[in-house]
């Protein structure tokens, strides 16, 4: 069953760095009112680095959130340039994370994490043809970053240790790419 709906209102609860909490207001077409508090966030890019030496590049980086000390995880960022597309905002996370940049990008395709409650939209990409990028940029204040490199026989394994959801849709995604 779907039903159409409008958005009637919204009030401000939490304009933060990485964040925002908003309550919205909508009636749906049979006339009910309903309130939902609603978490904005700019979007992110999440990238697959497989290089010349069929290995995957990952970074390792505490979560406090969950209470992990580290996480296997693709590198990924958010879409917080002003004007700044998808696929150039994998460049500069790239950049940023691992210090290399990419001569092929290819879309794996985009999902919402959490859209009960959530807007955030992640972009994943694959990302091939792998060089040092002439100089690296400085990471963001307080981000934690090892570097890690597996190879793509691991896949398997790899897709078993991690819990990172952005990881494990880009993982599976360039699986099925890699048996077409």
């Amino acid at each position: 069953m779907s039903s159409e709906f409008e958005r009637l209102g919204t009030e401000s609860l939490f304009d933060g760095k990485f964040i925002a909490v908003r309550r919205d207001t909508f009636r749906h077409e049979d006339g009910e009112i309903v309130h939902r508090e609603l978490v904005s966030h700019p979007g992110a890019v999440g990238i697959v680095v497989l290089d010349d030496d069929e290995r995957l590049w990952f970074v390792r980086q505490p979560r406090e959130a969950i209470g992990l000390p580290d996480m296997l995880e693709i590198p990924a960022g958010k879409l917080d340039v002003e004007g700044e597309n998808p696929v150039e905002a994998a460049r500069r996370e790239l950049a940023e994370e691992i210090g290399k940049q990419a001569a092929h990008w290819d879309s794996l395709g985009a999902f919402y994490t959490s859209p009960g409650f959530a807007d955030e939209i992640i972009h994943l990409f694959l990302a091939t043809g792998i060089s040092d990028v002439d100089e690296r940029p400085v990471l963001e204040e307080n981000e934690r970053i090892d570097i890690e490199l597996r190879p793509l026989s691991d896949l398997d394994a790899i897709l078993d240790e991690t819990m990172d959801s952005k990881t494990l849709i880009a993982l599976y995604r360039l699986k099925d790419r890699l048996r077409a």
